[in-house]
């Protein structure tokens, strides 16, 4: 099996290789105030991509450390009980 992740991944990696070698022309992102950034097609997008993770994980964040806070809370009242059953 560990055969089978290491070819898929590996697959996968020349896949993005070819990708970005085919997409190495020179883009130009705009933004507000005149500013401009040259950069290629395949590292934008990385960029866009990598940047999209990182919101995604951003807005679970919260979510994990009240859900963590809940369960905690949770074990608390347990062990409560647990002590007042014995």
């Amino acid at each position: 099996m560990r055969y089978l992740y290491t070819l898929t991944g590996f697959l996968i990696f020349l896949i993005a290789l070819g990708f970005a070698l085919k997409n190495a022309e020179p883009i130009t992102l705009r933004y507000y105030l005149g500013f401009a950034w040259q950069a290629p097609l395949s590292l934008t997008l990385l960029v866009a991509f990598v940047a999209g993770v990182v919101a995604g994980l951003a807005a679970c964040f919260s979510l994990l450390i009240s859900q963590r806070r809940r369960l905690t809370g949770l074990q608390r009242e347990l062990d409560t009980l647990q002590r007042k059953q014995d």
